[in-house]
Formats: C-alpha cells, structure tokens, sequence
C-alpha cells in the first residue's frame, strides 16, 4: 500500500449542543445515582452512548418505561409536547437535554399555530427532532422531504403559512427547498435566522472544503447521525468516495489502494477519540497526517439546567 496524506476537517466532532447533553447525563448520575434514565439515544452516537449506559444510564423509547419517581433525561433532539405533558403528570424529574437552537425552532412552531398559520417543516420523516417539532404544533403541520415535495402539497389558496427546518439538514439542499417554497407560496414566512444550526454549517463547509482535494473522505460517525448522513453525501458530491464509520474497525483498507491523500472529518456527535483511532490506523498504512490542528473552538457553549449547576 503507497503513502498517502491524512486531512483532517476543521471544524469538526462535537457542537455545543452535544457537549450539553453529555454533561446533562454525567452530572445528573453524579448528582443523583444510577439508574438516570435517558428518553432516545441522547445523541446519536453509538460509542457516546455505550460509554453512558456503563456510566448507569438507562435508555428508554418511552416514558412508560421509567418508574414512577425517578429522573429522566429528554435527548438533544428534543420531545413533543405531549412527552413532556405525560413527564409533569407522572411527576417525573425531568432534565431537558433539548439542543438550545432545537428550542429555538420549537418555539418558533408554537408561535406560527398561535398566529393560525399552517406550519411546513423541512426535514427528514421519522428522525426524532422532526417527531418533535411536529409535536409541538398547535395547528396543521406538514413535512417536506425534497423540492418534489413542495409541488405535491396540497394547500387552499390564501391559507396563512409559515416555514421551519431541521437543524441538521444539507444547507445546500435546503435551499433549494426554501427557494420552491417561496416561488410557490410568495407570502410564506419564515424565521429572521436560519434554522440549520452553526455546527452543521461549519461541519459541512469544512468537508467540502477537504473533499475536492482528497480521493476519499471518511466521515465518523453513527448511521442513525442526521449531520453525518450529510458530511458523507457532501464529500460525494464534492467528488470523493465517501464512507460514513463509526470507527478505525469499519475501515476497509482495500480503499487506500493507489490514493494520494484521505479526508478525515467527525459529525456533531462523534468523540474526537474516535477521529484519533482512525488517524492511527491510516497510519498504520501509509498514511501521513497534515495538519493536526485540534478541533476549532468555534465560540459556542450552552448553560446547564439549573438543577445541575453546582
């Protein structure tokens, strides 16, 4: 196997929200004993959530499975309403690790349905922070996948509208898909601030950035990972083969065959840990690391829950 050059993306692995809803989980089991029970993967990590469940976590689908009186912990991605009505009803303690700027969004849902407008949400059908967000409506709510989408709605003319997206969506996909939207619905609104959040933004600008330079982009990161998803289908349509992994295990090496330089990028959720143990074993055959700058402090931090900060 020839030599080759690793490059590593910068920014990548960890956003603000991740961080948070770690610490949430580690703090709450200090704070308050195993068993702490965690609603959904609190993010979507395989390795981040393995590590939590040695840690005591208790994962759970739903709130039915967590006994009365004990605490419970919403994912990053964040919950419908009617999740956190039941929670109060039970009398559960509830730590809220929602992404600050999902909240964002679900704030801005409840506002439209109070101004009566129906809500078109750009996102991925069945990803928990869609599930969510649509539950968070309080009038008509439709989802869109793609442009296509967006000609098959079915709306009466002069309905009032309002638009959101997912957080963790292609920028250049969505778009196109706010772009349709507008050409169809002239009067639709929308947020003052894009929704799809900083991390995502800069995750994605670094890859493509790295992409058109490398043969083959490897992505850390967990196949349920919306972000990740996009890094790999990014570095794709920048020209690479592209490989979504959640560690040095999953690499083939029958791809580094005749290349001369690899991309190495993290989604949102992914430890650089895991970035290390690939680096190490690209070296193992052949590879050189360029940079191997640490990952960006991009000037993001979210305060704890108030109950956890001690």
């Amino acid at each position: 196997m020839g030599d080759f050059t690793i490059e590593l993306a910068n920014p990548r692995g960890f956003c603000a929200g991740v961080d948070r809803a770690i610490e949430i989980v580690e703090r709450a089991l200090k704070q308050y004993g195993s068993p702490i029970y965690v609603r959904h993967e609190v993010v979507h990590n395989r390795y981040v959530v393995n590590d939590l469940k040695q840690k005591g976590a208790v994962f759970v689908d739903e709130l039915e499975a967590v006994p009365d009186g004990c605490t419970v912990i919403f994912s990053a991605h964040g919950v419908a309403r009617v999740v956190q009505d039941e929670a109060r009803n039970r009398k559960l303690r509830v730590l809220d690790a929602t992404c600050p700027l999902v909240t964002k969004v679900h704030t801005e849902v409840s506002r439209y349905g109070r101004e009566g407008r129906t809500v078109i949400l750009v996102g991925h059908a069945g990803h928990p922070e869609v599930e969510g967000t649509m539950g968070q409506t309080t009038g008509p709510v439709h989802l869109v996948e793609s442009a296509e989408n967006v000609d098959r709605l079915n709306i009466p003319a002069g309905t009032p509208l309002a638009y959101v997206t997912q957080t963790t969506l292609s920028v250049d996909d969505t778009a196109k898909i706010l772009q349709r939207l507008r050409k169809r619905f002239p009067a639709i609104e929308g947020p003052r601030r894009d929704d799809i959040c900083y991390a995502t933004q800069n995750r994605q600008d670094a890859v493509r950035n790295i992409a058109e330079r490398c043969e083959v982009v490897f992505v850390v990161g967990s196949t349920t990972s919306s972000n990740s998803n996009r890094l790999r289908e990014l570095a794709e349509q920048s020209g690479a083969r592209a490989f979504l992994i959640d560690g040095a295990d999953d690499i083939d090496t029958k791809v580094l065959e005749g290349i001369n330089r690899v991309g190495l990028t993290a989604g949102a959720s992914a430890p650089e840990l895991l970035v290390d143990g690939v680096v190490e074993k690209l070296q193992a055959n052949g590879g050189t690391l360029g940079d191997a700058s640490p990952p960006l402090d991009e000037g993001v931090a979210f305060s704890l829950p108030v109950q956890l900060r001690t």
